[in-house]
């Protein structure tokens, strides 16, 4: 799964580096080491050829849910599952988006332990970024745009600490998985290769999602 994150890359960046025109009200540009579920991020979506840089609350809300709170907050999307799923399958087909972070935390869980924070990036020191899907809840002052991440089964390299990993797509691929490039885009839906990514132990403290700083990614340091 996906559930903290981390953000510094500035808005020019991103619009930059997926050739996008940003919206007038994306959220503030600075750098956030622990993104949480149902906090804004920017999010790249297309239509007609054309990138759009606009924000969207992490947590996608069906148009069935009454108020955003009208049910479980829905921050992934399985792989699986999702073109079958009533909340995820019209927008799998029709709103998928983009998700770039620095990196992602993951938590190794055993009985009766503290659970052992990880943080994940690229071994090539890119920018990771996610398949998404999205989708707009509300009218009028209430409305908003949402979304959620959607993964996979876990690759070797994740395998150890957990059994589920967002889909990390390279650069070649966001076209297709935008819709740019038509239909066929169910195939990118799997583990990234070996090697692409790279684990370390990172202190406890990201185990809060009130932490925040440059020292949560951090490696860990274990006295002798």
């Amino acid at each position: 799964m996906c559930g903290r994150m981390a953000i510094t890359l500035p808005h020019d960046a991103m619009v930059q580096m997926f050739d996008a025109a940003p919206s007038n009200d994306l959220p503030a540009d600075t750098a956030n080491y622990n993104v949480c579920p149902t906090n804004t991020l920017a999010v790249v979506t297309s239509q007609d050829d054309t990138r759009r840089l606009r924000p969207m609350r992490w947590g996608f809300i069906p148009h069935w849910y009454k108020k955003p709170n009208g049910g479980p907050l829905l921050i992934n999307a399985r792989s699986e599952t999702i073109a079958e799923k009533p909340a995820f399958r019209d927008a799998c087909r029709n709103r998928r988006c983009l998700i770039a972070c620095d990196g992602f935390y993951e938590w190794k869980r055993e009985a009766d332990q503290t659970p052992l924070p990880y943080w994940v990036t690229r071994t090539d020191g890119q920018p990771m970024v996610f398949a998404g899907i999205w989708q707009d809840w509300g009218q009028g002052d209430d409305l908003m745009s949402t979304c959620a991440v959607v993964t996979c089964d876990a690759n070797a390299d994740m395998a150890p600490v957990h059994d589920r990993l967002p889909v990390v797509l390279e650069p070649e691929n966001w076209a297709l998985w935008l819709g740019e490039e038509g239909h066929g885009a169910a195939p990118l839906m799997k583990p990234a290769e070996q090697g692409v990514l790279q684990l370390r132990r990172v202190g406890t403290a990201v185990n809060s999602n009130r932490a925040s700083g440059p020292e949560l990614i951090e490696p860990l340091v274990v006295d002798e």
